[in-house]
């Protein structure tokens, strides 16, 4: 049996900011945590900055409108 491409994409669905870390839940249940202070344009935004996200794709990038700040999921996992 094989496994098609999309089976294997991490997607995101939900995007959560502490004070300290980036949280990205992923369709399959896994989440992601990584430290603020890796993407300094995050680090330096506003709590209302950081709420204010789109999902690119199909969940396979998250985009910050308001700071400029890209990420995909496959480098966040990395």
């Amino acid at each position: 049996m094989t496994t098609s491409l999309v089976e294997r994409t991490p997607l995101a669905t939900v995007v959560t900011c502490t004070p300290d870390e980036l949280l990205v839940t992923l369709v399959d249940g896994r989440r992601i945590s990584v430290p603020l202070a890796w993407f300094p344009r995050l680090a330096k935004a506003s709590a209302k900055e950081l709420q204010n996200y789109e999902l690119l794709g199909d969940g396979e990038g998250i985009h910050w409108p308001d700071i400029d700040e890209d990420l995909s999921v496959q480098g966040l996992l990395r």
